[in-house]
């Protein structure tokens, strides 16, 4: 479990808030002593002296990393925006194409691990765009560099031992290990903790080679799904058609029922077929409101979400699998003019959420689970539909001003 969430720490680097101005500036002494730590660390764990010597020796401090770590977003992304980079007809033409100039690797993976091919290769485009860019940074650079900052420096220092421990097993040398400037490595964008637990060698050259080897990092992806919990045979999920007035409260990860329940709740496939008979359970989601579309998402979604907490990160990944599949595009795109939320303009509207009585939880900037709950409460307390979106009318009630560029 806690290499689990080692990976899913991925997500919260990308999006944690802090002011680079708070936060005092490393100097080059302050590193190297840092460093001269890891080598007991390391020494302590039992890592080969040769691998810390040549590993170590050459670590340069990053300033761009710790831009890049401290750096937060402007804006809020919407689901259109989210989706509409991600689902590409290119990605999707050459999905498929990779698709079936793998087959042969892809169906043995999925024979041995139970993780259909569409999957894997939908993992692989949007982690690294099908191999053509893994990262440009030195994996050992960035991890010592966040190591050493004391905001998350046990973490990192975890990584970093784990990335030693990959160059003494013969994995890779220190000079070839690039990857993410948060440390994420190799076709699949693994952790080094990550690497550790769940990477294999499928093609049986005696290394774990993600950045090599394709056998290597599609059998290492599917593992790692399969041993947190992926169920073969099963879906991601589905689009669906929610009926007129519809009670969107029903909404969210934390609103699951039997599919046959929805089914009696008058929702139907996204084709207006009724859903399939299937003993399985579903939550709803309308990342977009009730304007977008609207998905049933299964057991598998949320394993998905294993690999990147994002519910965003796990519709792309699921309609991108079903599109490289062969199936078509979404009947209801998401709309496009949905406003763009600084994230001041966020904690404005939890901060008026909270005041209100509606539980958006703190107030830190991020439209996550708990602040669309709230905004459900409050649009359905207002008379609205309560599909949990800010939008501009939910915005002006609360008394959030958005900026002109909306």
């Amino acid at each position: 479990m806690y290499l689990w969430k080692c990976l899913l720490y991925r997500l919260v680097c990308l999006s944690a808030i802090a002011s680079v101005s708070s936060i005092q500036a490393m100097t080059a002494e302050d590193f190297a002593a840092c460093v001269a730590e890891f080598r007991t660390e390391a020494a302590n764990r039992g890592i080969a002296p040769s691998v810390i010597e040549t590993s170590l020796a050459q670590v340069e401090l990053s300033e761009r990393v710790l831009e890049l770590d401290r750096r937060q977003p402007e804006f809020t992304t919407t689901f259109a925006d989210y989706f509409n980079r991600r689902v590409t007809p290119e990605r999707v033409a050459k999905g498929r194409a990779l698709l079936e100039e793998h087959r042969a690797l892809l169906d043995r993976v999925a024979e041995d691990y139970g993780v259909a091919a569409p999957y894997l290769v939908a993992f692989w485009g949007l982690e690294t765009n099908f191999g053509g860019f893994f990262g440009s940074m030195q994996v050992l650079d960035s991890l010592a560099t966040l190591g050493c900052d004391p905001r998350r420096s046990d973490f990192f220092t975890t990584q970093l031992m784990a990335a030693l421990q990959i160059i003494g097993e013969g994995s890779i040398s220190a000079e070839q290990m690039e990857g993410s400037w948060a440390g994420a490595m190799g076709h699949v964008q693994f952790m080094p903790t990550v690497f550790i637990e769940y990477a294999v060698d499928y093609d049986g050259d005696g290394r774990r080679d993600l950045w090599n080897s394709l056998p290597d990092a599609m059998a290492s992806a599917a593992n790692f799904l399969n041993e947190i919990g992926w169920r073969e045979g099963y879906r991601w999920g589905r689009e669906v058609l929610l009926p007129e007035n519809f009670s969107y409260l029903e909404a969210g990860l934390k609103g699951q029922r039997p599919l046959s329940e929805w089914a009696k709740m008058g929702v139907r496939a996204s084709d207006g077929s009724p859903l399939p008979r299937a003993d399985v359970d579903a939550a709803l989601l309308v990342p977009a409101g009730h304007r977008g579309p609207a998905f049933l998402v299964y057991h598998n979604f949320k394993v998905i979400m294993g690999w990147n907490r994002s519910e965003f990160y796990g519709l792309v990944v699921g309609h991108l699998s079903d599109r490289i599949a062969g199936l078509g595009r979404l009947s209801q795109p998401p709309p496009e003019d949905a406003p763009r939320l600084r994230r001041l303009e966020v904690i404005e509207l939890q901060k008026q959420l909270n005041q209100r009585g509606f539980d958006a939880g703190d107030a830190d900037g991020i439209l996550g689970p708990a602040t669309r709950r709230a905004i459900s409460e409050f649009q359905h307390d207002q008379g609205m539909v309560a599909d949990g979106f800010p939008s501009r009318k939910v915005l002006a009630l609360l008394g959030v001003e958005l900026a002109d560029v909306n």
